[in-house]
C-alpha cells in the first residue's frame, strides 16, 4: 500500500492550523489547481467529528468525486479523514499538529496518507509510479498555501506573505 508522509512548518499555533485544515472554504482555495469544490455533505464552514463531505475535482483531465468522513477528531492535535466512496480502493489521511519545538509560535503539520488504487496489481503499479508522486506534489502545494495563508500578519495587520502555490 503506497504511503505519503509530509511535515510542514506553519507560523501559527496548532489550534489555528487544525481549524484551517477542517475549513471547507480554506480547503477549496488551497486546492485551486484542481478546481476542487465541495458538492455534497458539509459544503460550507468547518468539518467536525463524523461529518462527511463530497469533493469534486479535476485530475489527469478527468472529473473525480470522493466522499470522505472525519473518522477521528482530537482537537487540536489531529483528525483523520477516510474515503467512504470514490476512486480509491482505500484512502486514509491522518493529519496531526504539534507545537514546533524550535519556535513556540509555530506548529508542525504532519500528513500521513495511506491509499490503495483499484484494479489489483495494475492499480498498484499505477499507484506507485503515477499516483504517489502526483498526490505528494498536490498535498505539498496545499500545505504551502495553508502555511502562507496562516503566516502571522506583519505590523499594520497585513500578511507578510501572500498565499501562492508552488509550481
Amino acid at each position: 500500500m503506497p504511503r505519503i508522509e509530509l511535515t510542514t512548518e506553519v507560523q501559527a499555533v496548532p489550534e489555528t492550523v487544525f481549524d484551517a485544515c477542517l475549513d471547507v472554504g480554506m480547503h477549496t482555495r488551497s486546492m485551486g489547481t484542481s478546481a476542487e469544490r465541495a458538492v455534497g455533505g458539509v459544503t460550507t464552514g468547518r468539518l467536525t467529528a463524523g461529518d462527511a463531505v463530497t469533493w469534486e475535482a479535476r485530475h489527469f483531465g478527468l472529473t473525480w468525486r470522493m466522499t470522505v468522513r472525519i473518522t477521528d477528531y482530537r482537537r487540536p492535535y489531529g483528525f483523520t479523514d477516510e474515503q467512504i466512496s470514490g476512486p480509491f480502493a482505500r484512502w486514509r489521511h491522518e493529519h496531526s499538529f504539534v507545537p514546533d519545538p524550535a519556535d513556540s509560535s509555530a506548529a508542525l503539520m504532519r500528513d500521513v496518507i495511506d491509499f490503495t488504487a483499484p484494479m489489483g496489481l495494475v492499480g498498484g503499479l499505477v499507484a506507485s509510479i503515477v499516483l504517489r508522486p502526483y498526490l505528494r506534489r498536490l498535498i505539498a502545494r496545499r500545505n504551502a498555501y495553508l502555511a502562507a495563508s496562516l503566516a502571522e500578519p506583519a505590523p499594520g495587520g497585513r500578511s507578510s506573505r501572500r498565499p501562492q502555490l508552488p509550481s
